[in-house]
């Protein structure tokens, strides 16, 4: 008996203490370990946000879109534009623009402004609406038939208010080029409002192409989303339309300037412009460092964790 106490004392002194240390190493590797998970959670949470900020869940917020007189069509953002519902009904439908490239449009959504529907009258498309907030109404439109302006030039109403005023898409971006119409709008209490005015809203937007002096008014495709000017995708660039706006700007502020020292212009005055939307930024020149961030955070937890294990 004395014999087994001898022996066996030694052997439970080393369990405890090897347990001891277990128990030791364990704590050393949870701590870190469960701080980079916390900060793998949050890297991952901000890049989620930075990713709907960019566009992500952009499908979800369009809630009616119709590619006019063409076929049922999703663009490369997700948005699921639906067959023409006027097809038979009323107007005409074009595909006369499928045999032309498309500029500043991606290839693969080069066909929501291709085809088209047109009237020789005022025409147009009702959007129910169920919920208040804030919307965006986009009109998507590429001049595909006349080479010069004051060939086609009309109105856009919505709900009888003028958001577009005589439209010229040629003079707008030339011939065979993507033009986006942009107007915000919201609904609340009852009432919509639109570039300051306000009506009585009955649940339905009633998107107008009103017919001009020139021509017949069109449509190529549109679409309603809930968001703001900053959540609507952006056509790619186009060089030769930025350096026109560009000089424009120049010859307007030499004639203000002119106006206030009394002087005359001796520069020919801009033709007039019909605006809409915001200037398409450069994709190029976006700032990514929001991006980063979190990233390099993350490397910094990481690499201290990473450390601690090894010496384990």
């Amino acid at each position: 008996m004395a014999f087994f106490s001898t022996v066996s004392l030694p052997w439970a002194n080393s369990c405890v203490s090897a347990c001891t240390n277990l128990c030791m190493a364990m704590r050393r590797v949870t701590v870190p370990l469960v701080a980079g998970l916390v900060v793998v959670v949050v890297v991952l949470s901000l890049l989620a946000e930075h990713c709907w900020a960019d566009g992500g869940g952009l499908a979800e917020r369009v809630i009616w879109a119709v590619n006019a007189g063409g076929e049922a069509h999703t663009d490369m953002h997700g948005i699921h534009f639906k067959k023409d519902p006027l097809e038979g009904k009323l107007g005409k439908a074009s595909d006369y623009g499928v045999r032309l490239p498309i500029l500043r449009s991606s290839p693969e959504d080069q066909i929501l402004y291709q085809t088209e529907r047109y009237n020789e009258d005022t025409f147009g498309y009702e959007v129910p609406i169920r919920e208040e907030g804030d919307y965006i109404l986009v009109l998507k439109y590429a001049e595909v038939y006349f080479a010069q302006s004051q060939q086609k030039v009309f109105d856009v109403r919505l709900n009888d208010h003028v958001v577009v005023k005589d439209l010229d898409i040629f003079e707008r971006v030339g011939h065979s080029t993507a033009h986006d119409e942009i107007v915000p709008f919201s609904i609340r209490r009852g009432k919509l409002s639109v570039q300051g005015e306000v009506s009585t809203f009955n649940g339905k937007l009633t998107v107008e192409f009103v017919k001009g002096y020139y021509d017949n008014p069109k449509v190529c495709a549109l679409y309603v989303m809930k968001g703001t000017l900053d959540d609507v995708p952006k056509l790619q660039p186009h060089p030769g339309l930025e350096k026109r706006e560009e000089l424009e700007e120049e010859e307007e502020e030499e004639s203000e300037a002119g106006e206030e020292g009394g002087k005359k212009s001796t520069s020919t005055a801009p033709k007039y412009r019909v605006q809409s939307g915001p200037r398409t930024p450069n994709p190029y020149a976006a700032d990514n460092s929001s991006l980063m961030f979190p990233i390099l955070v993350a490397f910094g937890v990481f690499i201290p964790t990473l450390f601690c294990l090894c010496r384990l």
